[in-house]
C-alpha cells in the first residue's frame, strides 16, 4: 500500500533534498480495525503518509514506494521468482488515501493476506510503516526476544 504524496529522498542525515527534515516512522501503535476495515492512523504519521510474506503489509508513502517498484519492475520477468516476487508486491500494491477522519480504508484482499481482523499493530520502520495482526506481531516480537544464536554478520560490532 503507498499513501499520495510527493517528498523528496533524505540525505542520509535525516534532512531531506531541500534541508528540511526526512520522513521518519517510529514506534509501535495498538490499533483496532473498523468494521468495514479502516484503519485510524495515528496523528503522528499522518504528515508522512499525506507528505510524502511474512504475515505483515507494508505502507510506504507513495514517493519512497515509487522507485522500488521501478527497480522491481526493470528485472527480467523471464525469469519465474522474479515473476512471481513482481506479481506479489507490485500485483497487490494499492493506493490508499486519508480520509477526513485521518483512516485509511485496508483492502479485503490485503486485510486476508496478513491475516488482519480487528486488533492490529502499526509499527514504524523509518521510511514505511508496518501493519501486523496484534497476535502475530507479539510472536514475531517472542522470537526476536529469544535472538538464538550469533548475531547476524551485519550486527557484528553494533550498539546501542
Amino acid at each position: 500500500m503507498a499513501g499520495g504524496g510527493n517528498g523528496e529522498a533524505g540525505d542520509g542525515h535525516g534532512r531531506g533534498g531541500n534541508g528540511a527534515r526526512a520522513i521518519v516512522f517510529r514506534g509501535v501503535s495498538e490499533l483496532v480495525l473498523d468494521a468495514k476495515g479502516r484503519l485510524a492512523i495515528p496523528a503522528r504519521h499522518r504528515d508522512g503518509l499525506a507528505a510524502g510474506g511474512d504475515g505483515r503489509l507494508v505502507i510506504y508513502p507513495l514517493d519512497a514506494w515509487e522507485p522500488i517498484q521501478a527497480r522491481l519492475m526493470k528485472l527480467s520477468s523471464f525469469d519465474d521468482n522474479i515473476r512471481s516476487l513482481q506479481r506479489l508486491l507490485v500485483g497487490h500494491a494499492d493506493d490508499v488515501e486519508l480520509d477526513a477522519a485521518g483512516r485509511i480504508l485496508v483492502p479485503p484482499a490485503l486485510r486476508r493476506y496478513a491475516g488482519l481482523d480487528k486488533r492490529v499493530v502499526l509499527v514504524g520502520q523509518g521510511q514505511k510503516l508496518e501493519l501486523w495482526d496484534e497476535a502475530k506481531w507479539q510472536a514475531q516480537i517472542a522470537q526476536t526476544i529469544a535472538f538464538p544464536g550469533a548475531l547476524p554478520p551485519g550486527l557484528e560490532g553494533f550498539s546501542l
